[in-house]
Parts: structure tokens; sequence; C-alpha cells
């Protein structure tokens, strides 16, 4: 097996890099005097944070994946739990973004460090002007992926995104988001869309373009979408830890309901430190970097 492999979103997770808010959030002095600066929804309860946080890694791990934790760096902030979006996996190394997100900006570093001190080859770097957030990276499959376009992922990022790929794709597909509430929160094309399985994906379709949404369709992706009134509570935000098998916050019972109509197997955790408060999910708690097909 390789080390590493991630140009799908759905086959089962061998080995992924997650953050303990130990190490992200430090201390409860150090969350309340972020929260606002980063734009929080509220200010996450440190103790709370770290037990929910310890279940949720259990849960990770009872599906037999290696877990690996990025360890505390001076230079982040309370969002670098976040390990999904401060870098791209391909087949053939890892691409680091240029965050968006200004105060983000020195986790893509912290990243590289880790993956270079476990062997993982570095493929490249989005420099500026360029920005790309991995949270806009949304793998239809290992030939073509599909990046959303807005505040915190610009074309010129996905123009090198695409030229650092190479051979590895035939596919690269641009996907406008919309302003929706504006710069200074956090929207992603994974806030709208999420694969469950190779044919059937979790959708907002109220906040997908036209034309992406009939691309899936075209391509025979079963849509199962999320109410209006479970979207706020992140009901969309969604990850497959193998062909229809899924870790969501619990409290969205709508969208659970639908995803086991579906034959979906559905584990569900407490998010409300550390995912409501921070808009991260648990795809953005998680950066899997090899997936393998059983």
């Amino acid at each position: 097996m390789n080390d590493i492999g991630c140009q799908n979103m759905v086959d089962t997770i061998c080995r992924t890099l997650i953050k303990h808010p130990k190490d992200a959030y430090k201390n409860q002095v150090n969350v309340n005097h972020q929260s606002q600066q980063l734009n929080y929804f509220g200010i996450p309860d440190f103790k709370k944070a770290l037990s929910d946080y310890d279940k949720f890694a259990e849960l990770l791990e009872s599906f037999c994946t290696e877990v690996h934790y990025l360890p505390e760096d001076e230079s982040t902030s309370l969002d670098s739990i976040y390990t999904h979006d401060p870098c791209v996996i391909t087949n053939g190394g890892v691409i680091l973004c240029n965050m968006g997100k200004k105060e983000r900006l020195p986790e893509s570093t912290a990243m590289e460090n880790y993956f270079q001190s476990i062997d993982v080859p570095i493929l490249g770097r989005i420099e500026a002007p360029g920005t790309l957030e991995g949270g806009d990276v949304v793998w239809i499959n290992e030939r073509s992926v599909a990046i959303g376009v807005g505040y915190r992922s610009n074309a010129e990022g996905i123009r090198q995104f695409r030229e650092l790929l190479g051979n590895l794709v035939d596919e690269v597909i641009p996907v406008s988001l919309p302003h929706w509430t504006g710069p200074s929160d956090c929207l992603h094309l994974m806030s709208n869309v999420n694969p469950i399985d190779h044919d059937l994906y979790l959708v907002y379709s109220r906040l997908l373009s036209v034309s992406f949404r009939q691309y899936l369709i075209e391509r025979q992706i079963n849509l199962v979408e999320v109410p209006d009134e479970e979207y706020d509570s992140m009901g969309c935000n969604v990850l497959a830890v193998a062909p229809r098998k899924c870790i969501m916050i619990e409290g969205n019972p709508i969208t659970q309901s639908r995803l086991v109509a579906e034959g979906v197997e559905v584990y569900t955790y407490d998010g409300s430190e550390i995912s409501l408060k921070g808009a991260g999910g648990p795809t953005c708690l998680t950066r899997p970097f090899l997936r393998f097909s059983s």
C-alpha cells in the first residue's frame, strides 16, 4: 500500500491528520482572545472541547484509521484544528495552500513540516496572488476535481493547482460560489456538497450553481438534499470514512434520516464546541492523506 493517495473522497480512510484542541486552542484564555478576531460564532469552552474531541478521535480510530496528530505551533491560531484546509492531497504528493483567510496563512508551513517529518512528499505550493483552501476542493473521481471560486480560493490559485497536478488529472472544474454572508464568514464548496459514495452526494442545492448541479446529475450522481433548517447546524458537512459510511454533527435528524434511507451508516458526535462555533464540521477537522478502495 502507498503512503499517500487521496484523489477521491469516499474510499476507506486509512491515514488521516488531525489536530487536538489542546494543541490548537492551548487554553481558555487564548480561546477567549482569538475567537472574536477569527469571527467565531461563539467562544468555545476549552474543557468541553477537549472531551468532545477525544470522543471524535476515538470514533475515527474505531474505523481502524491510522490517526496522526499535528503538533502545537506558536505561529498558528484556533483555526488550525481544521486540518483539511491548509493543503490538498494528490497521488503525487501534498499541494500546500495559500489560505484566503489571512490569519490562517502560517498553517500550510506547519503542515509542510509535519508531512516532511514522516516522509510524505510535497508536490508544490500555491503562491500569491493565488489563493486556495482545501475546503473548496471536491474530487469527483481520481481524474476529475471541482474547485469553488469565492472569497477563499481564486482563479489564479486554481490555475496554479492545475499546473501542479499536471497529468494526474484530466479535468479541473471551477465552480462559482455565491456571496452568501460575505467575505468574513467561511463558505467553501464543501459547505454545500459532500460525496458520500461515488454515486451519492449530500448537497444544499440552494447555494449550488445550476451548471454544477446539472453536471453532477449528468454523471448519474444521486443528490440527497439538506433541508433549510439544518444548513446552519452544518447538516451538509459530512465526512465519508468509507463508501456509504459517514460521520456528521449530531442534531441534524432530517438529514441523517435521508442518508439512512439511502443505505448510509451514520455516526454522530457533539460538535457544539469544536465545530459549530468555528464553522468547521467533521470534514474540516480531518485531512485524510490515504484512502484505499477495499
